[in-house]
């Protein structure tokens, strides 16, 4: 099995970016980008509850949760965005992921002391668990999507960094347990 060592914020992403770019469905990495129609008003900002991790919340568009790593996340229907760099985003319209069939994504970023992983996930299941597999062991991450049936979704965790962490795989599952995509980063 193949693994990513992450050591470096943008060179662990871009790497993630590189390995996903043939694989339809699953290119999903950082892309800072402003989004267009995208109001940077006041927002009400959710905290996380120790219960998130495993469970799936609904959250209303734009409406911001503290995601760990002292990182913002919010979703709106373009897509996900992200505050590790100012503004970031990753469209879900703009063609480059496919939202008939499903996939996850993976993208990893440094955030002091810490890493900071987070995805789109793809399916037509409301309910759904991830499980990030790290060298520390497996990490099951918290997930947020925004209301109806969108197809789409976005999960995040993070783990504490040090000089060895690697991420082996990211699976996502259905309610029961089945598997539904799974992604194991390359290292270039």
């Amino acid at each position: 099995m193949t693994r990513m060592t992450v050591t470096n914020t943008y060179m662990a992403a871009v790497a993630v970016a590189v390995a996903l770019a043939g694989a339809p469905g699953v290119a999903q990495a950082v892309t800072p980008a402003q989004a267009p129609g995208v109001a940077h008003a006041h927002h009400r900002i959710s905290e996380p509850a120790s219960s998130t991790a495993g469970a799936v919340r609904v959250v209303a568009p734009g409406e911001r949760v503290r995601a760990g790593a002292g990182v913002e996340l919010w979703l709106t229907e373009e897509g996900k965005h992200w505050s590790t760099m100012e503004h970031q985003f990753r469209s879900v319209v703009d063609g480059n992921i496919d939202l008939r069939s499903p996939g996850i994504g993976l993208m990893a970023e440094t955030v002091g002391d810490r890493c900071f992983l987070s995805g789109i996930h793809v399916t037509g299941h409301r309910s759904v668990r991830v499980v990030v597999d790290t060298s520390d062991g497996a990490v099951t991450a918290s997930v947020v999507r925004l209301p109806g049936a969108p197809g789409w979704g976005v999960w995040y965790a993070d783990v504490p960094l040090h000089e060895d962490l690697t991420v082996d795989g990211v699976t996502l599952y259905d309610k029961r347990g089945k598997e539904i995509a799974s992604l194991t980063p390359s290292r270039p």
